[in-house]
């Protein structure tokens, strides 16, 4: 177990005094990289003028444009010797966003996944199955880490092969996931069709893209499991920021390690508990990549109500983005990604269609893309050259597999005003 009750149920005045302290040596920690100099020195202010968590306020936003400029290097606090792994994230032009991690770091990120698995009520006696990426996605190595510092037995999955995952399960006697909640279901029916017992299950965790109660309901039912939800973000570690608890009424947000604001996402005002906007988050114990005021495009709220289990704030379901990024199968994408790579193609034109499906509860995506009139030819071969073109080059940035559709010149819609390329047609379940 991982429990550590001192922090986790920290008295109010208590966890103010941490926070500021800690955030005061954020501050400190961000002075180390010239972005953060020229904010200060833009903006009018010193480190010192910081004195309570109220002038929070009083400093800039950072934006994932800002790290993206800063590639790959330029977020970096310490020296590179100090850096012992690296993540990244997807860029929208192919470009990633790099995250460092410290020795400090990697023991700190993998205590707050260890406390979410031992809140959820996970011991030494589970075994922990993680079926999602192992790479530079942040959501294998981080759970992974985690898994082992709360004892459990991990099983480093991975993604894909479902028929393996299901007999892993079953013949291991695993009583934990880790997988994105459209997985989770895609397992539960293809155990069904094979006939397969997944009755050793007992706890189902599931993150990287947005789900309902509805989809709860459903993972809980088909998989047998007590369904609970995770949210990260690769700058902020990665998984394990907040999660929930057995009230299932949001999600906790570790209160000494990250503080929370709720903006406006068109004025930049802070809104109080209760409304609805967009989260912004300081770290506060991140040693190579310290952040201030982190605009994460996600669309939450900060819940007033305490809860029963003791452990400080919670923020609400996340219902949402205030940019236009997708979350399919987990992986983040920028449509403007997509155009990039459709651009660079000499065999196709600047017209294309964007759709995004949930078959069988997988997300699928399809692109209609138009020919270049110079490359049409209608015959059969040059077309399914061209077609394996694309499918490799939007893999080769997404990391993701699409469905691509080659269309006559002229043959896809005209807009008047902003062009809408992309149709999300997985609604609200």
């Amino acid at each position: 177990m991982y429990w550590d009750e001192a922090i986790e149920t920290i008295k109010p005045d208590a966890l103010r005094d941490l926070q500021e302290k800690r955030l005061h040596e954020t501050v400190n920690r961000c002075m180390n990289m010239g972005f953060y100099r020229d904010k200060f020195r833009e903006a009018g202010i010193r480190p010192s003028d910081l004195k309570t968590l109220d002038d929070l306020q009083k400093l800039p936003f950072t934006r994932k444009s800002d790290l993206r400029e800063g590639y790959p290097f330029g977020f970096m606090a310490v020296p590179m010797r100090e850096i012992i792994r690296i993540h990244t994230t997807s860029g929208t032009t192919g470009k990633p966003t790099v995250v460092g991690y410290t020795k400090g770091d990697l023991d700190t990120w993998s205590g707050l996944i260890a406390r979410n698995l031992t809140m959820v009520g996970l011991t030494s006696n589970d075994v922990f199955q993680n079926m999602v990426n192992y790479g530079m996605f942040t959501g294998g190595l981080g759970f992974h880490y985690g898994a082992e510092k709360a004892g459990l037995t991990a099983v480093p999955a991975g993604t894909g092969n479902t028929r393996r995952q299901i007999e892993m399960i079953h013949d291991f006697g695993v009583t934990a996931i880790h997988c994105t909640p459209s997985y989770g279901l895609h397992l539960a029916e293809v155990a069904a069709d094979l006939r397969m017992d997944l009755s050793s299950l007992r706890v189902g965790m599931f993150g990287a893209e947005p789900w309902s109660e509805k989809t709860r309901r459903e993972l809980e039912e088909k998989l047998g499991v007590e369904a609970f939800d995770s949210y990260g973000m690769s700058e902020l570690y990665g998984p394990g920021v907040a999660f929930e608890c057995s009230e299932h009424n949001g999600l906790h947000i570790w209160h000494d390690s990250y503080l929370v604001e709720i903006i406006d996402p068109v004025t930049g005002e802070n809104l109080g508990p209760g409304e609805r906007g967009e989260l912004v988050v300081t770290p506060l114990v991140k040693e190579a990549m310290p952040l201030l005021r982190y605009r994460t495009g996600d669309i939450t709220m900060i819940l007033d109500d305490e809860c029963s289990c003791g452990r400080g704030p919670r923020l609400a379901r996340f219902t949402g983005r205030s940019d236009d990024m997708l979350v399919i199968r987990g992986i983040n994408v920028f449509p403007s990604q997509i155009e990039h790579v459709l651009l660079s193609i000499p065999e196709v034109g600047n017209h294309y269609m964007v759709y995004i499906d949930r078959i069988n509860h997988m997300d699928e995506m399809t692109i209609e893309v138009e020919m270049s009139r110079s490359f049409f030819s209608g015959e059969l071969a040059d077309l399914k050259k061209i077609q394996n073109k694309v499918i490799k080059s939007l893999h080769d940035v997404l990391e993701l597999r699409t469905t691509v559709n080659l269309v006559e010149p002229g043959t896809l819609p005209r807009f008047e005003g902003k062009a809408k390329r992309v149709i999300d047609r997985r609604g609200a379940d």
